[in-house]
C-alpha cells in the first residue's frame, strides 16, 4: 500500500528538521587562558576552540609570536593582559568572519619597510569588532584590507615613541579596499597617519581624537561616499587630507594647532560634491587649502587665529562658502589667480569695515577678503616679514580704492554684520 501524501510530507519535514539540527554547532563555550587556567597560551586555546566560542585571557604577559585566527571567535582580555610582539612579530592576524577582540594590551610589534606589520590585522574579514584595546609601540596599530561591516571602537593607539621620520612608523588605523567600516571614539597618537583610508567607501569616522601624528590626523585617498563627524585633529603634521575623492561629508570636526611650513587644518585636493559644515579651524598655519576641488559646500564653520583661514586656488570652481565666521586670522582668503569661479555669501568677516544703513544685519557694500599684501605673500613668501608694516597698510588701502591685482569677483556681496 503506497503512503498517503500527508505521511510523505510529515516524513520529509522530519528529515529536514534532523538535517537542520545536525548542522548547528554545539553550544558555544568559554575557554580560559592564564596561570592556573585550562590553557597556558592563547594559541592553544585558539586551536582547541570551535566557531562561536569565547576565549577569556587572564592577566599576564604573553609572548607567542603571531596568533592566527581562522574561525569565528570572541577573544576577551580581563584587566588588559599584555600580548608582546617582542619587536619581531605581527601580534594577531584574523582571516575569519564575526571575530571580536576586546580588552587586550598589544605592545612591541615588529617593523618593516615592505610588510605592513600590525598589532591586529584583518584579511578579508566581515563583521569584525575591535573594542577597547590598548596599543603601545606598534608599527601599524589596526590594519584591515578587503573587509566590510567592521567596528573599531574605544581603542587607545600609541605609535613608536621618538619616531621622527614617516618611514619609522606605520598608521594607527589603516583601511584598504574596504566598505561599511565604523571607526568610533578612538584615541590615536604617535603614528604616521592617525587614520588612513584608501579605496574605502560608505564608512563613518566619528568621535575620535587624533593628535601628534607625524603626517596627517586623517588621510583619505580614492575613498568615496564616506563621512567623518565630531572628531578632533590636533597638533599633527597636518590635520586632514582628502584626495581624489567625492561625496565626503565632514560635520562638527575640530582642526587645531596643525602648524608648520606645509601644514593645513584640512587639505582638499581634487575632490568634489562634498560638504564641510559646523567645523572649527583654530591656530593652523592654513585652515583649509583647496586645489582642483569642485561643487563643495562650506557652511557654518569658524576660522579663528589661523595664518591663512582659506587658500582656494584658481583650479577650484563652483564651490559655495556661506555663513562662516572669519575671526583674528592673519589672512582670511588667499588665491593664486585673478579670476575666481566660486561663491561667497553671508559670511562674517571681522576685518569688514562696511556699514549697514537699513540695519538688516547684512553689510551694504561687498567685502573683498583677498588683500594685495596677501597676493604678494602668495607670490613671494619671504615678504611675510613686512606684516603689520606701514608700507603694507598703504598697499592694501591703495588696492581698495583702485583694485588692480586682487580678484574682483572673489567677494562676499552680503557680508554678515554679526558673528553667526
Amino acid at each position: 500500500m503506497e503512503p498517503t501524501v500527508p505521511r510523505m510530507l510529515a516524513a520529509s519535514f522530519l528529515v529536514s528538521l534532523f538535517v537542520m539540527i545536525m548542522s548547528f554547532p554545539a553550544g558555544a563555550i568559554t575557554l580560559s587562558v592564564g596561570q592556573q587556567q585550562s590553557f597556558q597560551t592563547i594559541k592553544e586555546a585558539v586551536t582547541a576552540a570551535h566557531p562561536g566560542d569565547t576565549i577569556l585571557v587572564y592577566p599576564g604577559n604573553y609572548r607567542e609570536g603571531n596568533i592566527l585566527i581562522r574561525k569565528s571567535l570572541v577573544l576577551i582580555g580581563r584587566d588588559y593582559p599584555v600580548l608582546d610582539g617582542e619587536d619581531k612579530y605581527e601580534i594577531i592576524t584574523v582571516a575569519a568572519t564575526d571575530v571580536v577582540i576586546q580588552g587586550l594590551h598589544l605592545v612591541n610589534t615588529g617593523a618593516a619597510s615592505i610588510n605592513d606589520i600590525a598589532a591586529i590585522k584583518g584579511l578579508d574579514v566581515k563583521r569584525m569588532k575591535i573594542l577597547n584595546n590598548r596599543f603601545d609601540e606598534t608599527f601599524f596599530g589596526i590594519h584591515l584590507s578587503n573587509s566590510s561591516q567592521c567596528l573599531i571602537e574605544g581603542n587607545m593607539l600609541k605609535g613608536t615613541a621618538g619616531a621622527r621620520a614617516e618611514q619609522d612608523v606605520g598608521n594607527g588605523i589603516h583601511l584598504w579596499k574596504s566598505d561599511h567600516i565604523t571607526i568610533r571614539n578612538n584615541d590615536v597618537t604617535g603614528h604616521r597617519d592617525g587614520i588612513y583610508f584608501e579605496f574605502v567607501t560608505r564608512s563613518r569616522v566619528s568621535g575620535n581624537f587624533s593628535h601628534q601624528n607625524l603626517r596627517y590626523g586623517l588621510h583619505f585617498m580614492f575613498s568615496n561616499d564616506d563621512e567623518y563627524m565630531d572628531n578632533t585633529f590636533q597638533n599633527n603634521g597636518s590635520g586632514v587630507a582628502i584626495m581624489y575623492t567625492k561625496g565626503v561629508t565632514m560635520v562638527g570636526n575640530r582642526f587645531e594647532g596643525n602648524q608648520g611650513a606645509a601644514s593645513y587644518g584640512l587639505l582638499l585636493k581634487d575632490i568634489g560634491d562634498s560638504r564641510i559644515e559646523q567645523c572649527q579651524f583654530a591656530r593652523n598655519t592654513v585652515g583649509i587649502y583647496m586645489e582642483g576641488s569642485s561643487r563643495c559646500i562650506l557652511k557654518d564653520n569658524t576660522f579663528r587665529e589661523n595664518g591663512w583661514a582659506l587658500k582656494i586656488q584658481a583650479s577650484c570652481d563652483n564651490n559655495t562658502l556661506t555663513r562662516n565666521n572669519f575671526i583674528a586670522n592673519t589672512f582670511d582668503v588667499a588665491t593664486n589667480g585673478s579670476i575666481s569661479l566660486n561663491t561667497l555669501a553671508g559670511n562674517y568677516w571681522d576685518k569688514y569695515e562696511g556699514y549697514d544703513l537699513n540695519r538688516d544685519g547684512t553689510g551694504d557694500v561687498p567685502y573683498h577678503p583677498v588683500s594685495l599684501y596677501g597676493m604678494i605673500v602668495e607670490k613671494m613668501p619671504t615678504s611675510v616679514m613686512l606684516w603689520r608694516s606701514f608700507l603694507v597698510m598703504l598697499l592694501d588701502r591703495a588696492e581698495k580704492v583702485v583694485p588692480a591685482v586682487t580678484p574682483e569677483n572673489l567677494r562676499d556681496d552680503s557680508p554678515s554684520m554679526r558673528m553667526l
